[in-house]
C-alpha cells in the first residue's frame, strides 16, 4: 500500500540516541532512516526528518523509538504527516508510551479493521474540523483495526 509519510522527531540532547536511526538497518521492524535537520546556520540541534514511501515500511516505528533511552524524554515529540492527513500530528511521551496528543480543531478518521491480517494496519487520517469540509462519523472503537500502525 501507498501512502507516503513524513515523520519529524525533536527531542533535547538525542544526538547519540538518534545516530544509529541515521543508518538503514535491516534488523529493525520499520525501514527508512532519520537525517539532521540542518538550521539555517548549520545546525538545527535537536531535530531528524524521515519519509516512508509505504505503509508496511513503518510499522513498529513507535514503539521503537519508545524503547531508546532519551537523556530528556519529556523533551521528546515525534510529528507525523500522513498524505492524507490535514496537518502534521503529535505523539509525545506519556508513562513510557508514545501516545498521540489532541490537537484542538482536528480529528483522527479510522477507518474499520481489514478483513484479514494480510493487509497493513491503518493508521487513519488527521483532519481539521474547522475547514469547509463534512467531519464524518466515527467508527466505533471495537470495529478499528488494534494493531498499531506506526
Amino acid at each position: 500500500m501507498g501512502r507516503d509519510a513524513e515523520v519529524i522527531v525533536l527531542a533535547l540532547w538525542a544526538d547519540e540516541v538518534m545516530e544509529p536511526l541515521t543508518r538503514q538497518d535491516t534488523e529493525r521492524t520499520w525501514w527508512g532512516h532519520f537525517a539532521p535537520i540542518q538550521g539555517q546556520w548549520g545546525g538545527f540541534g535537536f531535530g531528524w526528518a524521515a519519509e516512508f514511501e509505504k505503509v508496511r515500511n513503518r510499522t513498529g516505528l513507535l514503539k521503537h523509538l519508545e524503547s531508546l533511552a532519551w537523556p530528556c524524554p519529556g523533551s521528546v515529540q515525534v510529528l507525523i504527516h500522513d498524505q492524507d492527513d490535514d496537518c502534521f500530528g503529535l505523539w509525545m511521551l506519556h508513562d513510557g508510551k508514545l501516545v498521540e496528543v489532541d490537537l484542538p480543531r482536528t480529528q483522527r478518521i479510522h477507518q474499520s479493521a481489514p478483513p484479514n491480517q494480510d493487509f497493513a494496519p491503518d493508521p487513519g487520517y488527521l483532519m481539521r474540523t474547522d475547514l469547509d469540509h463534512p467531519v464524518p462519523e466515527p467508527i466505533p472503537e471495537e470495529l478499528r483495526d488494534p494493531r498499531p500502525a506506526w
